[in-house]
């Protein structure tokens, strides 16, 4: 059987990415895995860490031109120099992420592979506001308008209405056309991967759904906006009180639930899972996904960091 490659960015290039990646790639992984990297770096890096790596150096047109001639590790060196195998995260990294980055799309536009992962970036350094994320810049890079971001467990996964937003200005964005998308994407993900209809649960905004103030988002748009989901045939139940939602008895009714904001439900979830759920984006042209952590700059070169939700990545996209 043929297994369609992995593409994976290494992200920034001062994160514990490479010691996890060095320990997963120990694990049977049935499909070509595609690592868009320095070498030099991984190089410095796996020997600060006392880890050995073989692959397969070529390039981007090589692998479009052959698309099936692939080695176990592929790498696709990028160029990046950096005196030391671990230093700060700083902009110097910024050209070479954005580098890594391009060609992995070229790569997936060119049907080489529907598979994508990427390690950690320092959405500060990377981003610098001009993105709320990296499921946010991967959208635009794809001309993709439609999408959602969801921290995926096998047991339950959450999907924020709105990603990496200030609280501020979180009520301005919720409204009936956002939560009918998420909703639709969400469905429509479940058929496709685990052939399923999906249950979900829908928090409201406020604590208990309430609101002193005349205007209330929970009654006003997120109430009628599940009534009518529900008349289309989708299982979904809400607006629901945040603080009770994620109870064992509450939580075992749904697949997937959907809070108004980032920490509404990313805080119980890893809470619940911890390093056992994986970052998806769902909508774009491909299947992307990333381990639930950021760079982790205060355990880089000690050897210690938790793989597990690298290798869950890695896993999701083993077919």
């Amino acid at each position: 059987m043929n297994y369609k490659p992995i593409i994976i960015v290494a992200g920034e290039p001062n994160s514990i990415f490479f010691e996890l990646f060095l320990k997963v790639i120990k694990k049977k992984i049935k499909s070509p895995i595609i690592l868009i990297a320095s070498k030099k770096l991984i190089t410095k890096q796996a020997k600060i860490l006392k880890k050995k790596i073989n692959f397969s150096i070529t390039n981007e047109f090589e692998i479009i031109k052959k698309k099936n001639n692939l080695k176990r590790i592929n790498l696709i060196d990028v160029d990046f120099n950096q005196s030391s195998g671990f230093s700060k995260i700083t902009p110097k990294s910024n050209h070479y992420i954005t580098t890594c980055f391009d060609i992995a799309i070229k790569l997936l536009k060119n049907n080489v592979s529907n598979k994508f992962i990427n390690g950690p970036i320092s959405k500060k350094t990377f981003l610098k506001k001009k993105y709320n994320g990296i499921t946010e810049y991967l959208a635009n890079k794809t001309n993709t308008k439609k999408f959602a971001m969801i921290i995926y467990n096998k047991n339950l996964s959450v999907c924020p209405l709105t990603t990496h937003l200030p609280i501020k200005y979180v009520p301005k964005k919720i409204n009936e056309l956002e939560i009918i998308n998420k909703v639709k994407l969400i469905d429509k993900f479940w058929k496709d991967k685990f052939n399923k209809k999906v249950k979900v649960g829908v928090t409201g905004l406020n604590p208990h759904c309430e609101s002193i103030d005349n205007f209330n988002e929970d009654r006003s748009i997120i109430l009628p906006t599940i009534k009518k989901l529900k008349k289309l045939k989708y299982n979904i139940e809400g607006p629901l009180a945040a603080d009770t939602i994620f109870l064992k008895n509450n939580r075992k009714k749904f697949d997937l639930i959907i809070g108004m904001y980032h920490d509404q439900v990313l805080t119980p979830i890893k809470t619940l899972f911890e390093y056992d759920a994986i970052n998806i984006t769902i909508g774009l042209p491909f299947i992307r996904v990333s381990p639930d952590h950021g760079p982790n700059e205060s355990m880089l070169g000690k050897n210690k960091s938790n793989y597990l939700s690298l290798l869950n990545s890695i896993k999701f996209l083993d077919f």
